[in-house]
């Protein structure tokens, strides 16, 4: 078997370090306290990423996912890894229509903080107008939110978690409980009589967090850098036939199939991540090379 051919690791940096992040959101707690309309950074905002994901998920994603074209969104399971303010899981709900169970992670105890105290406001109508793009995330716009409808954030749920460390049976529980809510007709779509394999969530996104994780120095118990684990560990909270939806400013498309597709171990039955699709970004030409200053993929897990 061909040995895995890793791209070449990014130099580390402040921004993977967890101290880095608390700091960033315990900073956005005070000022969304002093103006709710602010809600922080949204990542990527300048790439209209967010809108894009969300078209994504609706239009392109039922057409080449099997398990998404005959499952609706009020059943889809979500988990969104490194939640920061929780923009992508209201966003789902307020404009995607996704309104089953919503998941949001991350292993800084302020952002929880932060995207619960968003949760509470727009439950009541306040918020959801504000926040700036990772450019300007020290500006605050006043004013903005006033009066906006109350968002139904039942089923939405931030808890603290680290993806690379914290027992991975602590976020499977949660996608158990969905599993247990649409039991027969999971085990109708999948075939396979309940087993394990219909376990996990249907959708697993990330915006931005493994290149976070990418920056960091840290080494695991084999002694790899800690973003060389990422996708086993993502693998384990998909259900077969789930998606993971990734995505980087800090990788190109080559690098981050490379990174998810690519593998050191033998499959074993536990699937692996085979790309199906990615999102379109207005691409950029430098020294005769096209390129886009964001990457989006969309990979299944599949049993081979």
């Amino acid at each position: 078997m061909a040995s895995f051919e890793k791209p070449t690791h990014l130099e580390p940096s402040k921004l993977g370090t967890k101290e880095y992040w608390d700091t960033l959101y315990t900073r956005e707690i005070s000022n969304h306290s002093s103006n709710p309309a602010d809600e922080g950074t949204v990542w990527f905002d300048d790439s209209d990423a967010q809108e894009k994901i969300l078209d994504f998920l609706s239009e392109e994603l039922p057409q080449i996912s099997s398990r998404f074209s005959r499952l609706s969104p009020s059943e889809a399971s979500v988990l969104d890894l490194g939640s920061g303010n929780g923009s992508l899981l209201f966003a789902l709900r307020s404009e995607g229509g996704f309104t089953g169970r919503l998941v949001g992670v991350d292993y800084s105890s302020s952002s929880v903080e932060l995207s619960r105290r968003i949760a509470l406001a727009r439950s009541r109508g306040g918020g959801g107008g504000g926040g700036g793009s990772d450019d300007d995330d020290d500006d605050e716009d006043e004013g903005e939110g006033e009066g906006e409808e109350p968002l139904d954030v039942s089923g939405i749920e931030f808890r603290q978690f680290d993806l690379l460390s914290d027992p991975i049976e602590d976020i499977q529980r949660i996608s158990s409980e969905v599993k247990e809510q649409y039991q027969d007709r999971a085990q109708e779509q999948d075939g396979r009589g309940g087993n394990e394999q219909s376990c996990g969530y249907d959708l697993v996104l990330d915006k931005g967090t493994f290149d976070a994780v990418s920056l960091s120095d840290q080494l695991d118990s084999r002694g790899r850098r800690v973003n060389e684990g990422y996708g086993e560990r993502v693998l384990q909270l998909l259900k077969v036939g789930g998606v993971f939806l990734v995505t980087s400013c800090n990788w190109t498309e080559p690098e981050l199939q490379k990174w998810f597709e690519g593998s050191e171990e033998p499959d074993g039955g536990k699937g692996r991540l085979r790309m199906i699709g990615r999102i379109d970004y207005p691409s950029f030409e430098f020294g005769g090379v096209k390129g886009q200053t964001i990457s989006t993929l969309c990979f299944e897990k599949v049993i081979v």
